[in-house]
């Protein structure tokens, strides 16, 4: 599968100025403030370009402190501007929101942030539903440079539509309309963001200035020598419909191309392979070899569905945090809860729980609502369950018995718990390559 990793970004503004920053640094004695003002006034827009201190710290920031970053996503850009700017002329909005997503995502479309917002445009799972970004085992749209721009030029427009204020439809996008709402408030209802900005949430104060500043950089990259030496690159691709499963990797190795290629292609692919049900859903690879792939197609996806589909299902059923196949019950804490009695009610894991609603600790409070996912069919054990006990019921996953991983369990453990298991039978079962197993891993035994 192609992990989508926690980026620990190079879009790093989001989260590194989201704390109010003084820079020591200063500008090239011919880069003073007020010609930086100047040069500001000079550039075309339609949004409003701001100029003052905070704007020049992150000028500064951008030029100066982290060239690096800034070559890189002036590279990154020439990738996915003309995607962006595509549908910015399509809904017809200010050209300049394309620097948008550099603020958001550097222009890494795998970026995700430490609160799972996704993708180029960093969208929430939740947003994302409700603009249509597809979400599920196999794809999340959100990471689709397409789809996610798409998506975000309607959120933008709603957002201006609310508010009639650039600067405070990104202030939107930001922190969500609710917090901006809050501000003009709280500021005795001004108008602008600057005249609400003290009001506004802290990482929201520099999302602004931010945006102002890359644009500056990008207006005047030649001037301050941070073109980089070769442009981004995006090799040409056309579009093949699949339907049912498919193994990517057998595709591409049946059309001679490397794997790695469809993944720069389908960052939205989350796994080695993809599955559609009855729909037929688009996947991209290279130019050259969509005539190859549409001459053969019949030959071509028989032998790239035929495996890894079970191996993928396994490894959905097994992952921590999977709702694969799974339905959604909301549980509301009582007094005298814990995760491990809630765990065992459900027939789910603490750490499935954990994931499922993001949180950092054990720690759940009286009246608090937890999404439980659980496969069809499953009854939750409402007798009374001690939080120390070490039970571990039987579950069921199409029939089979399951096992839940305990502190200190190895493979001879387990074997002794069941009649006719042995280590090999367990290891089989489970495509286990080694002997090592960890506490909470869900293991078939029958």
């Amino acid at each position: 599968m192609r992990k989508l990793v926690l980026i620990l970004p190079l879009f790093v503004f989001s989260y590194a100025f989201s704390q109010e920053a003084e820079f020591t640094d200063v500008f090239p004695e011919n880069a003073t403030y007020d010609l930086v003002a100047d040069q500001m006034g000079c550039i075309e827009n339609e949004i409003p370009l701001h100029f003052n201190d905070r704007v020049y710290a992150f000028v500064n920031y951008f030029t100066v402190k982290n060239r690096p970053y800034t070559k890189e996503v002036i590279k990154r850009s020439s990738i996915y501007f003309p995607i962006i700017e595509e549908y910015l002329e399509k809904y017809n909005l200010p050209d300049e929101l394309k620097y948008l997503s550099i603020v958001e995502s550097g222009l890494n479309p795998q970026a995700i942030s430490r609160v799972g917002a996704g993708g180029l445009w960093q969208f929430m799972p939740y947003t994302g539903n409700m603009y249509k970004l597809h979400q599920d085992w196999y794809i999340d749209e959100r990471f689709d440079p397409y789809e996610a721009t798409d998506a975000a030029c309607k959120y933008l427009s709603s957002l201006y539509n609310m508010f009639g204020d650039w600067e405070l439809a990104l202030a939107a996008y930001n922190s969500g309309p609710g917090n901006v709402r809050k501000a003009i408030r709280r500021s005795g209802y001004k108008k602008t963001f600057w005249e609400v900005y003290h009001y506004l949430p802290r990482e929201t104060r520099s999302y602004v200035p931010q945006f102002v500043a890359v644009i500056y950089a990008f207006k005047y990259a030649n001037e301050l020598n941070l073109m980089p030496d070769t442009p981004g690159h995006l090799m040409e691709h056309d579009t093949i419909m699949i339907k049912g499963f498919v193994n990517l990797k057998s595709l591409s190795n049946e059309l001679e191309f490397c794997y790695e290629d469809i993944q720069k292609l389908n960052p939205h692919l989350k796994r080695f392979g993809v599955k559609t049900d009855n729909q037929y859903y688009p996947v991209r690879i290279p130019k050259d070899k969509i005539e190859q792939a549409r001459t053969n197609r019949d030959s071509i996806f028989i032998l790239a569905s035929t495996e890894g589909e079970h191996e993928l299902e396994l490894m959905a059923k097994n992952s921590v945090g999977s709702t694969f196949g799974r339905e959604k019950h909301v549980y509301r804490v009582k007094s005298g809860d814990v995760l491990g009695t809630i765990a065992q009610r459900y027939h789910v894991r603490v750490s499935d729980i954990k994931k499922w609603n993001r949180l950092q600790s054990n720690t759940i409070r009286i009246g608090q609502q937890l999404n439980i996912w659980v496969y069809p069919g499953t009854q939750a054990n409402t007798a009374s369950v001690k939080a120390t006990s070490t039970s571990n019921p039987q579950l069921n996953f199409d029939g089979k018995k399951t096992y839940i991983v305990q502190p200190g369990d190895t493979l001879w453990d387990i074997s002794k718990k069941y009649e006719g298991l042995d280590i090999e039978k367990i290891k089989k079962l489970n495509q286990l390559k080694s002997d090592h197993i960890k506490p909470g891993q869900i293991l078939i035994v029958g």
